[in-house]
């Protein structure tokens, strides 16, 4: 009887562990999809995400039911966990030197504009259909979780169109930094709204101290593992270490912020600041290691918001709830940021495009709601997580589209590329000399001399009356014609040349350039056509210096819009 039981224990949480890893399967892989079949359509991948989500979750098929979504929690603080470590990755000492005060102005003004109109509209007209203390303790929660702005689904799309300049800059700092603030408007907002409801009477002592030590604790746990995660990167230097190390870490303060009540988010993202600042060169590897391997983490942390959305706790209140609460929180984003930016002076384009890379709420503001539920169970907790989740939807709706339009009009696209991100854009035309000094086959020595003397290159290309490539001289064959100097007055050119060990068409990628000059150890690559014509000709050395000089007029445009 025992054994019999354990059998269909055993197989029930067989068939548990299947229907989870099939359901992971399908939401990344339907996730994918998605994202790709939006971003054809101009629209940017994470509403997709979001979009196959609800296709899969509780307002579609139901494939994947609130109790799954539930069950997968900590994978989603996983997700929470590595946006933290990597959006503290952007912030270096060199960013807050330059754009500290224009950060915090701006954070002040936008985080706390929402929480004012938010809490106002909400608690006034919700007089209309609650009592008085809960419209109003509803409003004050709802204003702090206003604040929030999501840092995940701003950066992906930053991250996706390429984006660089100050405004992605202050866009960056300040998803990155509301957070904390929203996180100390929500602490003082439910001791207020426990006093109005009647549940919490811990006041304003409460109001001071849990701030202090959400807050205080999420820094020094942040502080602490991050001086551990950069004395062990700067001790190994093997890919598969570092990565190890840095997911390790990020899992550790993860895991010990839920023990500890702590903000899992800013202890991952002082993580980040601190490796970012104390290892300035090695962490450009660690960021970029990781950066690889959190693409399917971000679509399923998309897919699952999508998936937990419920329209069937829609009623005419709550749909009013909706339309208050995003018209207050754009309305306050809006003015408080642009308030911000011209108090703090900052650039035109900032202070044009800051507040449409402001709207997007997602994993912070569904927590908030999730704990102030928890804090508040029955009307008020149920209220706040329909409202939000829907608004969160809907803001992510509108939040991705709003922030590609603003770097784009702010000149900001296509700016942040790295060395061999730019080199998959350009191809061997782009950086072969089009009009190579060419030898002819029949040229004696001394018109090679003459070539060789006119022309700064190391490398000539040999070619018939017809243009066709023949071979290649370099300044080795000159020498080793120079040793036999009784017949090197009778060389032809044919006679010294060299037959190249690989050539390329004007079509290949530059990064296949790359590969073959190093695979070969060649120092020159001819062009040619079909017809193997010589069109082109690239020396290694020119095209290193072509790729920084792209790379340079990168930057100086850059610095040009700040």
């Amino acid at each position: 009887m025992f054994f019999q039981q354990l059998n269909s224990i055993l197989t029930k949480i067989s068939i548990i562990h299947l229907n989870i890893l099939f359901l992971l399967g399908l939401a990344l892989f339907g996730g994918t999809i998605g994202g790709r079949i939006f971003q054809k359509l101009r629209i940017p991948q994470v509403v997709g995400y979001i979009v196959i989500g609800i296709l899969i979750g509780e307002s579609g098929l139901k494939i994947v039911d609130y109790q799954i979504v539930n069950n997968l929690r900590p994978f989603n603080f996983f997700a929470l966990g590595l946006i933290g470590f990597m959006v503290g990755g952007e912030l270096n000492k060199g960013i807050f030197t330059k754009y500290g005060r224009q950060f915090m102005t701006i954070l002040l003004c936008e985080g706390i504009a929402p929480f004012i109109f938010v809490s106002l509209l909400v608690g006034t007209l919700g007089s209309f259909f609650f009592d008085w203390r809960i419209a109003w303790a509803i409003g004050i929660l709802f204003g702090a979780i206003a604040s929030a702005t999501d840092p995940a689904s701003t950066t992906s799309v930053l991250k996706e169109f390429k984006a660089k300049g100050p405004l992605t800059t202050t866009i960056t700092g300040i998803v990155a930094l509301d957070d904390v603030l929203a996180l100390i408007l929500f602490s003082i907002a439910s001791s207020i709204a426990g006093n109005l409801s009647g549940g919490m009477h811990e006041g304003l002592l409460r109001s001071f101290v849990h701030p202090i030590y959400d807050i205080g604790g999420s820094i020094l746990l942040g502080a602490i593992l991050g001086l551990v995660l950069s004395r062990l990167l700067r001790k190994y230097s093997e890919s598969e270490r570092l990565l190890a190390f840095t997911i390790g870490t990020v899992l550790l303060v993860t895991g010990l912020s839920l023990v500890l009540n702590l903000e899992l988010l800013l202890a991952c993202m002082i993580v980040g600041i601190i490796v970012v600042n104390t290892l300035p060169h090695k962490s450009k590897e660690v960021f970029k290691l990781l950066g690889g391997f959190t693409p399917p983490i971000y679509v399923l942390f998309f897919v699952l918001i999508g998936a937990r959305l419920s329209l069937s706790h829609m009623i005419p209140s709550t749909i009013i709830l909706v339309l208050i609460y995003l018209i207050g929180t754009m309305l306050g984003k809006t003015a408080g940021s642009k308030i911000g930016a011209r108090i703090s002076s900052a650039p035109e384009r900032v202070n044009k495009y800051i507040a449409l890379g402001l709207f997007s709420q997602a994993g912070v503001a569904i927590g908030l709601s999730i704990l102030a539920a928890q804090y508040f169970p029955g009307e008020i907790g149920n209220t706040i997580i329909v409202v939000v989740t829907v608004t969160t939807f809907i803001l992510q709706l509108i939040g991705p589209p709003c922030v590609k339009f603003a770097v784009s009009k702010a000149g900001e696209v296509g700016l942040n590329i790295t060395e061999e991100e730019l080199m998959q854009q350009m191809k061997a035309k782009d950086i072969m000399e089009k009009k190579p000094p060419l030898v002819y086959n029949n040229a004696q020595f001394t018109q090679i001399l003459k070539v060789f003397a006119e022309n700064p290159y190391l490398y000539y290309p040999v070619v018939d009356k017809g243009g066709k490539l023949l071979g290649v001289i370099t300044v080795d064959n000159l020498k080793s014609v120079f040793t036999e100097k009784e017949i090197s007055e009778l060389l032809l050119a044919i006679d010294a040349m060299e037959i190249p060990a690989a050539t390329v068409e004007p079509e290949t990628s530059a990064t296949a350039v790359k590969e073959l000059l190093d695979r070969y150890n060649l120092e020159y690559l001819p062009v040619i056509d079909k017809e193997k014509k010589l069109v082109g000709f690239i020396e290694r050395r020119m095209f290193a210096k072509i790729v920084s000089t792209k790379l340079i007029e990168l930057q100086k445009k850059i610095d040009s819009l700040g």
